[in-house]
């Protein structure tokens, strides 16, 4: 009888769902005891698929105003292309939604792209069709993004994200487009502003999560040329972001997305900034590419990631390489780059417990020591320099003794022409031989990462 008592308050103790003793049990509404993290997962899990149940009884086609509501303001539009906040009707529990409504002779072409391939997990998921809409529309159901396009959110930040954040993005990327390219689907339209952000976390990269859209929600904007090629009417291809071949002959194919691939992948690391910026006439981009000139590399990028980039946009199609080994590549690098970091780390706090300073200290220090004197060669003093950050900024001030005004006009040319945007700004104080000099912390910081690790 003791036996059975004590196996019956063993079991009393264990999740009917997990069989783990609880952790945190909470009462579920048909009287029983569950774990409170599986009873919450069971829920999600269960309103997932009579979500799903719901959209293939009903074909994936709903009506307006009786399934969903369309608010009145688009939230985006570009000519042809319009998004509206839409909200459920006929369904409880149903994920956040976004209504995409397009006209033209190819609406159709591409929402059948939009909900045949919309099932990876790295690629916007399109619920359904919306109707009645006029003749040559098309409204779709699609799934709302709560950070936005990744070029809003580089937009937004601060400063660049790091490498490591970055690179995991754009290897989900490339899986979303080995997937489009094993169903021999090009996009045309790579971009930041086409991948979408799910999640946001800037210190964990596993905890992001981005999916690529296409629907060309900027197709008429600057950035495009209209293209002749006897194809269909307002065919137009994104300059700023087409490989030779596409500027040459207009013809898409895993490879010219490759080329864009890369191109997105610099502007992303260039904090959004508009590939060719400082190029006005669509004729005279067009010549640069064709001939082979590349983009500068980004401040914030790797020697590693920019030989990887440098191979997506290489000027023979054939020598780039498929999304498929794009994948394994960034896997290579993300691991590469990981254990750098980890490494990195060993060595500063090595270097703090011998100096017994600050981390940031370390830094700063390293980077003046072998950074602003050694590699330079000028004769600068550094008995009593001070350096400071300053708080809630990306800059570090530095307080040096260069006596010779030749050698503080060539310290200034040597690092301008070295790391363009390291210098934001400097004086030399008045009748003295000390000089202040405002320095752009992230890029010394990467640079000094550099050299202890070399």
């Amino acid at each position: 009888m003791a036996h059975d008592t004590e196996h019956r308050m063993t079991d009393s103790l264990i999740c009917p769902i997990t069989q783990e003793i609880f952790s945190v049990p909470v009462i579920a509404d048909d009287g029983y005891t569950y774990e409170e993290s599986a009873i919450v997962a069971w829920i999600q899990e269960n309103h997932t698929k009579e979500f799903e149940n719901s959209l293939h009884s009903a074909d994936y086609r709903f009506k307006l105003d009786v399934d969903v509501r369309k608010e009145r303001n688009a939230i985006f539009q570009v000519n042809t292309k319009s998004i509206f906040r839409a909200h459920w009707i006929s369904r409880r529990s149903a994920p956040p939604t976004v209504l995409l409504k397009m006209n033209g002779i190819r609406a159709k072409r591409e929402a059948s792209f939009c909900v045949q391939l919309s099932r990876h997990p790295h690629i916007i998921r399109t619920y359904g069709v919306v109707e009645p809409t006029p003749q040559d529309t098309i409204m779709l159901l699609q799934e709302y993004a709560p950070e936005g396009s990744l070029h809003n959110l580089l937009d937004d930040v601060s400063r660049v994200p790091d490498e490591l954040i970055l690179i995991e993005m754009f290897s989900q990327i490339a899986d979303a487009m080995t997937y489009l390219a094993y169903n021999r689907v090009t996009h045309g339209d790579l971009a930041c502003r086409n991948i979408l952000v799910f999640r946001f976390d800037k210190y964990n990269p596993e905890n992001n999560l981005v999916k690529l859209t296409d629907f060309g929600l900027t197709r008429h904007s600057s950035i495009y040329i209209s293209v002749d090629n006897g194809s269909a009417p307002n065919d137009c291809i994104p300059i700023r972001y087409a490989a030779p071949e596409l500027i040459q002959d207009q013809k898409c194919s895993e490879k010219t997305d490759m080329y864009s691939m890369g191109v997105t992948m610099w502007e992303a690391f260039s904090k959004a900034k508009i590939p060719w910026s400082d190029i006005e006439t669509d004729k005279e981009i067009c010549q640069r590419v064709t001939s082979g000139d590349k983009l500068l590399k980004p401040a914030m990028c790797s020697d590693e990631t920019w030989t990887l980039m440098l191979n997506t946009m290489n000027l023979s199609a054939q020598e780039r390489p498929t999304f498929s080994q794009l994948r394994r590549l960034l896997t290579k690098l993300q691991y590469k780059l990981e254990n750098t970091a980890r490494n990195h780390g060993e060595l500063m706090e090595k270097f703090q417990k011998v100096l017994q300073i600050e981390r940031n200290e370390v830094l700063i220090g390293v980077a003046v020591e072998q950074t602003l004197v050694n590699l330079s060669g000028l004769n600068i003093d550094q008995a009593g320099a001070t350096f400071r950050r300053k708080p809630n900024t990306h800059i570090t001030v530095f307080r040096l003794r260069i006596p010779s005004g030749d050698d503080f006009n060539n310290f200034i040319r040597h690092y301008r022409n070295h790391f363009k945007t390291l210098i934001v700004e400097y004086t030399r104080e008045i009748a003295t031989e000390w000089v202040t000099v405002d320095v752009n912390t992230n890029i010394l910081y990467n640079h000094m990462v550099s050299i202890i690790c070399n």
